[in-house]
């Protein structure tokens, strides 16, 4: 479907956002032009490929479909601005907040590398983890054989933004047969400033066959000042290889959040990928995901969490393009308060893809006559041999599980909190990294009511 028409507000912000970026300056903040990114001609028609796009679509309002219960106009009505160049000045302790033992580890400050917080331990020879920058200016042809081949700019105007400011984030390369045995973990940090800021990481990674590895990206940022984070993420999964991947969104809550995920699965591939969103003003996430080669399995999990005004949009869209592949998508919500939520997710089932197995859920628990959600799973099949299933649910806490709690003598809020907590465990219980599974855990006891007794419990 083509953009639909802007109104003249929003063809105002664009023309000031695309002078914003005529400020980015040619050497990009101070660096050396003729080094890094801005040293292959490839990478600067990337970057003119991606301003082209985001010039053609504009920023989406609510006349589009995929955006037409996601209002932009406070993001418009903000004046982000380029961070000014920084050493990584970041207290340690705040990086150590996020960060997890026995996990190698890249930091990203405002979009940039730091390399005194990061840590990598030995890694097989196979293997690379560096920054995109580094990546590009020492071994170029292996990062653009890849490098925005697979997400889509032509309809994703926060992807082609992304791509036109395209300099750092992380690259990683696993090589064929190679098992990354410690996670990979990539922390993105967004500081104040006394202006908004804007920051545009972009991630590749690139697994060949045969191989493994557990990589944990995780987003966080101060909650007194507004920022942008505009993310993007290409993920590429060779043939038999195994990927355990977890996003982890704790942005502030003046923070906005605009991330797209690319997945590329091969043959036989097995991608298990759990999305958490727990922080962030307003979050988007677009998650598309390619089914390639025959035999592939993906799972695609989610956990949102929200409160107060925060509003978070999970689009999902996943291609069969192949035959005798499954996809299994459960993404679940707690909203409380005034707080809003969209799950809009497609499974597109290719001619061709026969045997498809795929099945889409969105379950929602209201905790606030206030809160709002908003579902739409999809099917679109173009083959007759397939089994897919969709659907959503939106409630609220069993009238008839809350009377038995109290009955046994369980306080309302305890007896509330531990039907919450029952809620969310389906999707706890799935997280194999067993820090991470323990920081969730941390976080609803915290956050529920009676925590410590929902603890006790479980």
């Amino acid at each position: 479907m083509s953009p639909a028409p802007a109104t003249t507000a929003t063809s105002d912000r664009l023309q000031a956002w695309l002078e914003t970026y005529a400020s980015w300056p040619a050497d990009r903040d101070g660096s050396d032009p003729n080094a890094g990114t801005d040293a292959h001609p490839a990478v600067r028609e990337l970057r003119r490929r991606g301003l082209e796009a985001f010039t053609r679509l504009g920023f989406p309002t609510t006349r589009d479909e995929e955006w037409r219960f996601t209002n932009l106009a406070p993001l418009l009505a903000t004046d982000y601005h380029y961070p000014s160049p920084v050493a990584c000045v970041t207290e340690p302790e705040e990086v150590g907040t996020f960060s997890y033992l026995d996990a190698h580890q890249l930091v990203f400050l405002n979009g940039r590398f730091c390399p005194e917080y990061s840590t990598l331990f030995e890694l097989p020879e196979g293997v690379t983890v560096t920054s995109l920058e580094e990546a590009l200016a020492t071994r170029p042809e292996q990062v653009l054989a890849h490098l925005g081949g697979y997400v889509r700019m032509e309809d994703q105007a926060f992807a082609a933004l992304n791509t036109a400011h395209l300099r750092d984030g992380a690259f990683v390369s696993i090589g064929e047969g190679e098992v990354l045995t410690q996670p990979l973990h990539l922390l993105f940090l967004s500081t104040g400033s006394r202006e908004p800021a804007m920051s545009w990481p972009r991630n590749l990674i690139v697994m060949g066959a045969n191989s493994q590895a557990t990589l944990i990206e995780s987003y966080a940022g101060g909650s007194h000042r507004p920022y942008l984070t505009g993310a993007v993420s290409e993920i590429v999964v060779g043939d038999y290889a195994v990927l355990e991947h977890y996003k982890v969104q704790q942005e502030g809550l003046k923070g906005w959040h605009m991330a797209t995920s690319h997945f590329r699965l091969g043959r036989s591939t097995t991608v298990t990928s759990q999305n958490i969103s727990l922080g962030g003003g307003f979050v988007r996430n677009d998650t598309v995901a390619e089914l390639m080669g025959e035999g592939g399995d993906l799972t695609l999990n989610g956990l949102y969490l929200t409160r107060g005004t925060q509003f978070v949009d999970n689009h999902m869209r996943v291609e069969h393009v192949a035959p005798n592949c499954h996809s299994y998508e459960l993404y679940k919500g707690i909203l409380e308060e005034k707080s809003r939520a969209v799950f809009s997710g497609l499974i597109h089932v290719h001619p061709g893809a026969q045997k498809t197995d795929g099945v889409q859920a969105n379950r929602n628990l209201i905790l606030s006559p206030e809160a709002l959600v908003n579902t739409n799973p999809q099917l679109l099949i173009f083959a007759d041999d397939v089994k897919c299933t969709h659907g959503s649910t939106v409630g609220q806490l069993d009238k008839d599980a809350l009377f038995y709690l109290r009955s046994r003598g369980i306080g309302e809020d305890a007896a509330r909190s531990l039907l919450i907590y029952a809620f969310a465990s389906e999707f706890v219980e799935k997280i194999r990294f067993e820090p991470l599974r323990k920081d969730l855990e941390e976080f609803l006891f915290t956050r529920l009511p009676k925590g410590d007794i929902v603890r006790q419990a479980v």
